[in-house]
């Protein structure tokens, strides 16, 4: 079994662990840049939100009643 702490290298040769830390401090992922933008109402971002579509349905349909 590998210890945690030993580096971990690729075939290539590139370090692993390194390649985490560095993705950890880069800022956001491209899921969590999504993610924000379907909540702030971005453009064709609709599949990513989690407004409840019926809710609003029948908001929108006991108002014009």
């Amino acid at each position: 079994m590998t210890d945690h702490n030993e580096a971990q290298f690729t075939s290539a040769g590139t370090d692993i662990n390194e390649v985490k830390r560095q993705n950890a401090e880069s800022g956001l992922s491209y899921n969590e840049v999504k993610k924000l933008l379907a909540q702030s109402g971005g453009v064709g971002t609709g599949n990513y939100s989690d407004t409840d579509v019926e809710e609003v349905k029948r908001e929108i349909h006991g108002k014009n009643q």
